[in-house]
């Protein structure tokens, strides 16, 4: 497996929850890491990104409330999602290359 991801779950509106996705140090090093969410009934959409030397990209619908980062000794990379909104309920998926982790589950209850 070249990505592994974990860390969702079930939170009323305005929690916060981390997740996680191990991803195998064949491909961690050097490659851009994305944060992708598909909600029920639309297109899988970017939500994050971090390059290889740690600069970072967001959403505009979640600029400030989300945040990527990369921990290089343990090949892992984590979106923290604070202040979370109904509308950020959907499968996340971590990606490298053209690998794709194999989703985990937000749900955010109003």
């Amino acid at each position: 497996v070249q990505l592994q991801a974990s860390g969702g779950g079930s939170v009323q509106a305005g929690g916060s929850l981390r997740l996680s996705c191990a991803v195998a140090r064949s491909i961690f090093r050097g490659n851009d890491m994305d944060w992708y969410r598909q909600a029920p009934g639309k297109q899988r959409e970017l939500v994050a990104r971090i390059t290889s030397s740690g600069t970072t990209n967001y959403a505009d619908s979640v600029k400030g409330r989300f945040t990527i980062s990369r921990d290089d000794a343990k090949n892992t990379i984590y979106l923290q999602m604070n202040s979370l909104k109904p509308e950020d309920t959907a499968v996340y998926y971590c990606h490298v290359v053209f690998f794709w982790g194999q989703g985990t589950v937000v749900t955010v209850s109003s």
